[in-house]
């Protein structure tokens, strides 16, 4: 009863309710809810921690920031499905989208810039940060278990990963956000002699590919820079077919805030519970996950199949 009463009393308030709808389908930092609320950080953080106690909202400190994200618990869920009962068509946040619009679109600028800044040297930054080798092998040797079969590389990059899995795939096909790093993906497959590779220009969160296209998605080192891991891994696993298989390769939790500013970071590494949740949420089971340390951060490596 006093869940039940908790839950009411923090949708009572309009600015409450907004944080919640607005939090659905995007994880945002405390401070871009007070820009697209137009209200002061310490009012937001008040709201935030009393939906936080009713178990409507998952709030995550990540180094620096705080992240509010949508609660994947039963009782989140019927509220929701409570509160689309009585909205119906409205909705109570169209002031507020153009501004979480901008927010997203500044996260994404920046990101864009910073990938075309880079993509030269993509490769050495991500070696001198993670045990790059051993990962590779690692992924070689998990995809192979079942056969890579019809290959797809989620934000490939400089296209590795698909250098190193594509003369094992039936058919491969990479997509990337940036220009940049394409052009340069496309170069080294041709000198590897996998021209025949697909690339595409593409977000991890909208595959342009039909369901159930591919045998084998990988996802490598590319989830930290998401603001929304979950909408991606939900996507890879709508394009794998039934038996299909689910790598991710990402840092295990760490503090180094520098690698937000330095290389735009999103989150600072995902740990084994929570990757794992996702990954069964997205309908996929858990096959196995490894650790592999490196001199200065961990790589983990999760192993779903589509059921």
């Amino acid at each position: 009863m006093e869940q039940l009463l908790a839950q009411f009393a923090a949708l009572s308030d309009p600015s409450r309710l907004r944080i919640l709808l607005l939090v659905r389908d995007v994880d945002l930092a405390m401070g871009e809810l007070a820009e697209v609320l137009r209200q002061s950080q310490p009012r937001v953080s008040r709201h935030v921690r009393i939906l936080a106690e009713a178990g409507l909202v998952r709030r995550q400190k990540e180094g620096a920031y705080a992240f509010v994200s949508r609660a994947r618990t039963p009782a989140a869920e019927a509220a929701h499905v409570m509160i689309d009962s009585i909205l119906g068509d409205s909705d109570p946040i169209a002031p507020e989208r153009a501004h979480l619009a901008d927010v997203r679109a500044a996260r994404q600028k920046a990101l864009d810039r910073w990938f075309a800044d880079h993509a030269a040297e993509w490769d050495l930054m991500r070696n001198l940060e993670a045990p790059a080798e051993a990962v590779e092998a690692a992924l070689l040797e998990v995809a192979n278990s079942r056969g890579v079969g019809r290959l797809l590389d989620v934000g490939t990059g400089t296209g590795r990963i698909l250098e190193l899995l594509g003369p094992h795939a039936k058919a491969a096909a990479g997509i990337d956000r940036s220009p940049e790093m394409l052009r340069i993906a496309r170069t080294r497959l041709d000198a590897a002699g996998l021209s025949g590779v697909e690339i595409r220009q593409a977000d991890m969160v909208a595959l342009p590919f039909a369901d159930a296209a591919f045998d084998t998605v990988v996802i490598h080192q590319v989830l930290h820079f998401s603001e929304d891991p979950a909408a991606a891994l939900r996507e890879a696993a709508r394009v794998l077919a039934q038996g299909g298989q689910l790598l991710v390769a990402d840092y295990a939790p760490h503090d180094e805030e520098e690698l937000r500013a330095r290389y735009r970071h999103a989150r600072l590494g995902f740990s084994c519970e929570v990757l794992s949740a996702q990954l069964e949420a997205a309908g996929l089971v858990v096959e196995a996950i490894r650790q592999i340390d490196g001199p200065r951060l961990a790589v983990l490596l999760w192993h779903g199949v589509k059921p």
